[in-house]
């Protein structure tokens, strides 16, 4: 148990953590897009960068939210991969009945927002957005559960984790097929040949940290200019990194209980320095250390703070700021409605739904210690689609007063879901406590 929960609550803290962060940043980012100062918000955006020699073709020259969209956000889903990867191998995804109600109520949450989009949006323009409202903002969500407290049974927090990585399986998938174009595919054929590889070295438990790491940026190129979202690249190649740690734990206690003995060795005079075979002992506790934790449980504890307190909070500055006005969009304006609609009643339904269907037919079971009443509190909360939503909005139309538009309706959506799903939790943790 220890090694799920642990974890699992490690996970839970730093999500919550930083919602509070990429909330503040969000209102930062609204409030410059919506003042005097709103031309230098779209300027900085939309000023070029490039890597390399602009000279010739061995450069990369893209707008700085380009540059956040496609190459930080692919750090973003490289740490949803391995996660992705733990949760299935080791995790709340290891069993079919453990992952049952996740996967009804993430089906749920993806299939009914897309059909309430497109029955509003009624074949007028902007359909190819129906993407858009079927994604769940984990860090969001978790915020809003740490705010009511320990009142929160772990079950809700755990179905809700769970439901959520599902949720971006199901997103990353869409993207994959659905919002890639003018495929390349001898491009993408060279980058599955190099995954292959890796995984193949994986596989045979041979693992260089460096390597491993240029094999990726290569990859993520490759993905860049094939047509398909190099993001996508991410999530593939984190599923090639080790799950199995090089030194057993046995072995490792061992050894480090026979290195360290050296210490009980009383001394005459306790001396500020340590002589060569006690920091050679050092040392070798250190290298067995770093083999007892495995590849990708290393990364994804380094990479989720920066992610979470630095990749996050910048895409939102770069993403959310959107210039709250209905006038301008004119015959684009429906298009906020219908993803505002679609979030919170095509998640709400949905999640509720196909749960409460999974339950009934013993094919789920209800999360210990959860009442119906908060399992629907959390269905509402899985129409807070925030960052994926934004992010797929980007991917979804070239137009930037659709994007606008779209941007919108995810900001409006995910405040009434949020809100929302708050006041139903905080009053059925009223009736019992746990």
């Amino acid at each position: 148990m220890k090694r799920i929960s642990v974890p699992l609550k490690n996970f839970i803290q730093k999500e919550t953590s930083s919602s509070i962060i990429l909330f503040a940043v969000s209102i930062i980012a609204i409030v410059w897009a919506n003042s005097s100062y709103g031309y230098i918000y779209e300027d900085l955006w939309h000023h070029k960068f490039t890597i390399g020699f602009a000279d010739n073709e061995l450069h990369l020259s893209k707008p700085l939210i380009l540059w956040i969209n496609d190459g930080l956000m692919a750090v973003f889903f490289f740490v949803i991969g391995l996660e992705v990867k733990r949760e299935v191998l080791l995790g709340e995804l290891t069993t079919l009945r453990k992952a049952s109600l996740p996967i009804f109520a993430a089906i749920g949450g993806m299939l009914f927002p897309v059909l309430i989009f497109l029955f509003l949006n009624n074949g007028k323009i902007g359909g190819e957005g129906w993407g858009i409202p079927m994604a769940t903002d984990i860090a969001f969500t978790l915020g809003i559960l740490t705010i009511l407290g320990k009142r929160v049974p772990l079950g809700l927090k755990i179905f809700l984790t769970a439901f959520a990585i599902v949720d971006d399986i199901g997103a990353v998938i869409v993207i994959a097929i659905f919002y890639s174009s003018n495929i390349q595919w001898d491009l993408l054929l060279y980058a599955m040949i190099l995954i292959g590889f890796v995984g193949f070295l994986s596989y045979k438990k041979i693992y260089s940290q460096y390597f491993y790491y240029i094999i990726g940026f290569i990859v993520w190129f490759l993905f860049l200019k094939s047509g398909v979202h190099p993001t996508i690249s991410g999530v593939l190649m984190a599923f090639t990194f080790p799950i199995t740690r090089s030194v057993d734990l046995g072995d490792y206690l061992k050894s480090v209980t026979s290195q360290l003995s050296i210490f009980n060795v009383a001394k005459e005079e306790d001396s500020d320095l340590l002589d060569h075979d006690e920091i050679k002992a050092l040392d070798s506790v250190e290298y067995m250390s770093k083999q007892l934790v495995s590849p990708l449980q290393h990364l994804e504890h380094t990479l989720h703070g920066w992610v979470s307190y630095l990749i996050m909070p910048i895409f939102a500055l770069a993403n959310a700021g959107v210039v709250i006005s209905f006038e301008g969009l004119g015959a684009f304006s429906h298009i906020s409605y219908n993803v505002a609609l679609a979030l919170v009643f095509g998640n709400t339904i949905g999640i509720m739904l196909l749960s409460f269907f999974a339950i009934k037919l013993k094919w789920a079971d209800l999360p210990e210690n959860v009442n119906y009443v908060q399992l629907f509190g959390v269905s509402l909360l899985g129409g807070l689609g925030f960052t994926m939503s934004l992010f797929i909005s980007n991917l979804a139309f070239e137009d930037e007063n659709l994007v606008t538009a779209a941007k919108m309706g995810v900001i409006i959506g995910s405040l009434v879901a949020g809100a929302l799903g708050y006041i139903v939790l905080r009053l059925s943790l009223k009736v019992k406590k746990y």
